[in-house]
């Protein structure tokens, strides 16, 4: 299933399925060399939407937190059969459980998710050409610069839930 706003994917053995429920708030392309090697690619592709618009629709998943270089961390839930990584959350001020990272090479149909950002391009290996028109950032970006109106709303409203739920 597959429309603008819903989106379906899963792992490699298809155990694990999931939906997103609508549109991300920004598609990342990260060229740090932590996603280097978590992902053991040049680069890993993450969209991003809240935790309460990813379903899990069927089979089992675990959480393994594993080092990056910022030191806090990043948890991946992976399945539990074939390890195939579906999303992940990292510390993005407060919001980790919030925010999910969907592996778009995890979508039914990845093609719809091109990246918005390039980041920690300073990284990148050197044998990867960035479109002149992509937008990147030699290390991480500004928020408002990055992302749109839009999704600086549902940021703010996914800090203002967690704030409420913990103040």
């Amino acid at each position: 299933m597959s429309t603008s706003q819903t989106r379906d994917g899963g792992c490699i053995c298809g155990q694990v399925r999931y939906r997103v429920t609508s549109e991300p708030m920004i598609v990342h392309c990260c060229h740090c060399r932590g996603c280097q090697k978590n992902s053991g690619s040049a680069f890993a592709l993450n969209a991003l939407f809240e935790a309460d618009r990813v379903e899990l629709i069927s089979g089992e998943v675990e959480l393994i937190t594993v080092p990056t270089p910022s030191g806090t961390g990043q948890d991946i839930t992976r399945c539990t059969k074939c390890k195939t990584a579906v999303w992940s959350n990292y510390n993005m001020g407060g919001i980790r459980e919030r925010i999910r990272f969907i592996r778009v090479g995890t979508l039914d149909d990845p093609d719809q998710l091109p990246p918005d950002v390039h980041i920690y391009s300073g990284s990148k290996q050197p044998w990867v050409i960035l479109p002149k028109e992509d937008q990147s950032a030699e290390a991480f970006y500004e928020f408002k610069e990055t992302w749109s109106p839009e999704s600086m709303e549902r940021l703010a409203k996914v800090k203002e839930t967690a704030n409420s739920a913990n103040p």
